[in-house]
């Protein structure tokens, strides 16, 4: 019969393409229902039925060459790649792992050996013949095939969209998705940074103990030069602490404050003024009135908006005190009042302020651009005398003195070095006391009021200066003794009246100091004509005395945490005398006996 003979050739096509396509690679079984012939119901005579099935034999046999080559192509084309590799590579690769992927018990997909998913469009899918892949490859193979049905590339049993069915397995695997590689990318950068960071805090360690050792070296080898040095109208200078000293530094008072940058001490009363801003964001510059006795005892009080930061104060005989600040101001503080009761305008921001010491009328004011102004309480719509410096660089120490003829004057310390003026003259220059030098930057200078016989300048070295060149001068200089590690190497250097204009350079002593702040020190006087002078030393954190006029370490008070920012010096008309200490994080008070 022609169907008979058309079935036989379709099972004999089968073998021959599926055995080279899949060669030795999987079993192919059709199925009994493919070798069975189905039931023939003619549904009409048998001479009818014969007669059409003569008459349809040839159309039958030329439709079902067509189905045999169409079948044959697909394959051709399935195993040349028209779906990604090719079938018979990607199988055989699965056969090499030990089977067919059902076999091996590997999730993955036999046409592009990739892992199928639980859901999404590679999701595991199946179609009637029961073998699984992914459903993208599956809905890829039929598009290629014009949305018609298509061959399973295990079976070669035909399937259509609709039979595509969806598979819910309990595992799946799940390939990495980009966040994955993503988390795995940024695991290895912090691996390495980590082995970064490491690796520069040892660079960073080893630096600052070269740095440390460095300086210590330059300190040893300025201390091994130390020798005596011609006397002068002092007498000789003695490199020994001295053992007869009756002077006592005795704790009084501490308060911890948040912000204070300036401080200054009434002794009369009893009361310290400490300037700063507070503690809020947006704070509004405030003073702090504190008593000397009880930490209890602080009251703040608010600054006019427009005062901004407060430079430097001065307490004035009778209980004001007076203020300088950037915002252009010299200002009137009552101490009766707790206000501000006078303003001065100032061209320029104002950094340092003194009262006159034989007249409470007159008050003082070293603005940023170098200048020194005189005002008159009494008359403050403009000042009564307004002098040029030698400089244009800030006035960030004043103190009112009064020489061996009686005449006032001021002594004014810049980057320059320290001056005096003659307040009295308002045509004058003032002049240097001790010889310009441009290795070395004036950061301080202490007096002791009214006297100007002995003053002390502290310096530190310029911005790229070379240290050897003060480490090669001859120095009477008592060394720190403890490391250096903070702030930078600078010099301490008294400085003696020699005749009525005349001051000289006499001994110096090195000390850590500050490497951006003018800093404050303080000459304190005891027993007959005796002095001590005080600084707040960077290495220490605390403030150092030295004896006068050899430098001699006297002692070193309580340290803090941080640099100090501010050292006063007050007596009381009763003979009390005073040291006040600030940081940033708490202000001490000492009394000296």
């Amino acid at each position: 019969m022609p169907s008979r003979s058309r079935a036989a050739r379709r099972r004999t096509l089968h073998p021959v393409v599926l055995d080279d396509f899949f060669r030795d690679v999987v079993e192919i079984d059709y199925g009994e229902e493919d070798q069975q012939e189905e039931p023939h119901d003619d549904g009409g005579s048998e001479e009818e039925g014969q007669d059409e099935s003569e008459g349809s034999s040839d159309e039958d046999e030329a439709d079902d060459d067509e189905e045999d080559e169409e079948e044959e192509r697909e394959r051709e084309e399935f195993a040349g790649g028209d779906c990604g590799p090719s079938a018979q590579a990607r199988v055989s690769s699965v056969a090499a792992a030990g089977g067919s992927a059902e076999r091996a018990n590997m999730p993955t997909c036999p046409v592009c050996m990739e892992p199928w998913t639980s859901q999404g469009p590679h999701r595991i899918s199946c179609i009637p013949c029961g073998h699984v892949y992914g459903r993208s490859c599956l809905e890829r193979w039929l598009t290629q095939r014009g949305n018609r049905s298509a061959t399973c590339p295990q079976c070669g049993k035909r399937f259509k969209d609709k039979d595509i069915i969806n598979l819910y397995a309990p595992e799946v695997a799940i390939p990495k998705n980009e966040l994955e590689k993503e988390i795995s990318y940024l695991r290895e950068r912090n691996d390495s940074l980590e082995k970064k960071v490491l690796h520069h805090d040892k660079l960073f360690e080893e630096m600052t103990k070269r740095q440390i050792d460095m300086e210590q070296r330059i300190v040893d080898a300025v201390s091994s030069k130390r020798q005596k040095v011609t006397d002068h109208s002092d007498g000789a200078a003695h490199l020994e602490p001295s053992t007869s000293t009756t002077v006592n530094f005795s704790f009084q008072n501490e308060l911890f404050l948040d912000g204070a940058r300036v401080i200054s001490i009434d002794a009369s009363n009893q009361i310290i003024l400490a300037s700063g801003r507070a503690s809020y964001v947006g704070a509004e510059h405030v003073l702090t009135k504190i008593s000397m006795f009880s930490t209890h005892e602080a009251r703040k009080i608010h600054l006019p908006p427009d005062t901004k930061a407060v430079r430097d104060m001065c307490i004035l005989p009778g209980g004001s005190a007076i203020f300088t600040s950037l915002g252009k101001r010299l200002s009137l503080f009552s101490m009766t009042t707790d206000s501000v009761v006078l303003q001065c305008d100032l061209p320029v921001p104002g950094w340092s302020c003194s009262a006159d010491v034989s007249s409470s009328r007159h008050i003082y004011a070293g603005l940023q651009n170098g200048m020194l102004l005189v005002f008159d309480i009494r008359q403050t719509a403009r000042p009564l005398h307004s002098m040029m410096g030698l400089s244009t660089q800030p006035i960030h120490t004043l103190h009112s003195v009064i020489d061996n003829n009686g005449c006032r004057k001021i002594l004014s310390a810049s980057a320059v070095g320290p001056c005096m003026w003659d307040a009295d003259d308002n045509q004058s220059r003032p002049h240097l006391l001790t010889g310009m030098d441009n290795q070395r930057v004036c950061i301080s200078l202490a007096c002791a009021p009214p006297s100007t016989d002995l003053l002390v300048a502290s310096f530190r070295p310029k911005v790229g200066a070379s240290e050897d060149a003060n480490a090669s001068q001859v120095y009477l200089s008592q060394t720190p003794s403890r490391p250096v590690g903070s702030g930078k190497l600078g010099h301490h250097s008294l400085i003696r009246r020699t005749s009525d204009a005349s001051f000289a350079e006499g001994t110096t002593c090195y000390g850590n100091v500050s490497e951006v702040r003018m800093s404050k020190s303080a000459i304190i006087p005891y027993g007959d004509n005796q002095h001590l002078f005080a600084y707040g030393d960077e290495s220490l954190h605390g403030v150092r005395t030295w004896q006068l006029p050899s430098f001699a370490i006297h002692a070193d008070l309580c340290s803090h945490r941080q640099p100090i920012l501010d050292l006063r010096y007050a007596e009381s008309p009763g003979g009390g005398r005073y040291l006040g200490c600030l940081s940033e994080e708490k202000l001490q008070v000492f009394r000296i006996s």
